[in-house]
């Protein structure tokens, strides 16, 4: 029997799912008056009903985070461009929601966990060079699904079969 309150609500969070979780925040993000939280939940909210009627209506935990990670994708995408042009005013708003979305992702591996791995897949492949990019790309797109920035680990590929 749970008896504290905060147990009881931190339980709740744990087996919400995702669009369960949006919801509430939405609704408190509005009453707040917090309009990148808005912006940001209403785009995920956005997502998950799109990915729900498009595909078998309760999507999978894995479904959530890829949905989430093309989410944040093409914000860094439009901050690269906004950036390009010298428009601080909307690569702003863009890296506000980038921060809140990343909020409902898993945590990423930092660049030496993500080059430990990869050398460790390397290793078991024997004696590979820069010609076997995409082999090794392949195994370690498997390895750190969900879990690594694919931009990341195609850049310490690169640096670790001597390519770059």
């Amino acid at each position: 029997m749970i008896k504290s309150e905060s147990a009881k609500v931190i339980l709740n969070l744990f087996f919400m799912n995702l669009e369960e979780q949006i919801n509430g925040e939405l609704k408190t993000a509005m009453l707040s008056k917090n309009e990148a939280a808005v912006r940001s939940l209403r785009a995920i909210k956005q997502a998950i009903l799109i990915a729900k009627t498009s595909g078998s209506g309760d999507l999978k935990k894995e479904d959530e985070i890829k949905m989430l990670q093309k989410l944040v994708k093409q914000r860094k995408e439009s901050v690269d461009i906004y950036q390009q042009q010298n428009r601080a005013d909307l690569a702003g708003p863009e890296l506000e929601e980038i921060a809140i979305i990343e909020k409902y992702l898993p945590s990423m591996l930092s660049e030496d966990e993500i080059r430990a791995g990869l050398k460790t897949i390397i290793s078991g492949m024997g004696n590979v060079g820069p010609q076997e990019m995409g082999k090794v790309m392949g195994a370690a797109t498997k390895h750190f699904a969900g879990k690594a920035d694919n931009k990341m680990v195609s850049l310490l590929v690169k640096e670790l079969l001597g390519g770059s």
